[in-house]
């Protein structure tokens, strides 16, 4: 039963991708009636203009996160903490992840990807990192993009509201995973 339900799943995902790339703008173009190309030139374009925006914001994160990571802040407050995560179960080698993935997506990726080379695939932090990667949000990331574009300065509360998710995604990838895969 499983085997067969995943059998189907694999052959209905080779063909998704293709289907929403061909049947939205010939939804567009019949049923809409919309000029497709023209429509998606003029996103583009807007695209451009939002990107251009949003630079200064990106930069700042970006310059903010390798100062903290190049200056051993980030291993100083590791070995501070360390002993409180070890009492309540919390591994110190997924606290920079934790910490860096809302603040970037690529930095948080370049530190799963040295979870991976430093302790191996099979490994519990992989798996934890793998479950927290997959679990939390680029929150500073998605605010300066998404808000950044529209042009909504007070986010206090969308702030607030994703990092309290992005803190219950990396607490329940901590203690799932070790129930599962201890």
């Amino acid at each position: 039963m499983i085997d067969s339900f995943i059998l189907l799943t694999n052959q209905i995902s080779k063909y998704i991708i293709p289907f929403l790339l061909v049947g939205i703008p010939f939804y567009g173009l019949v049923f809409k009636k919309i000029k497709v190309y023209e429509s998606f030139v003029d996103g583009a374009k807007d695209g451009f203009d939002i990107a251009v925006r949003i630079m200064p914001y990106l930069i700042a994160i970006l310059v903010a996160i390798g100062m903290f990571r190049a200056s051993g802040a980030m291993e100083l407050f590791i070995s501070l903490i360390s002993p409180f995560l070890n009492a309540i179960g919390f591994p110190p080698e997924n606290v920079p992840l934790a910490i860096m993935r809302p603040l970037s997506g690529s930095g948080s990726l370049g530190l799963f990807t040295d979870l991976v080379n430093e302790y191996g695939t099979d490994s519990l932090f992989t798996k934890i990192g793998a479950t927290m990667f997959g679990s939390t949000e680029t929150t500073f990331y998605v605010l300066a993009v998404y808000f950044g574009s529209v042009g909504i300065r007070k986010s206090r509360h969308a702030l607030i509201a994703g990092l309290i998710a992005d803190a219950v995604g990396v607490i329940a990838a901590v203690y799932i995973c070790k129930i599962i895969f201890i």
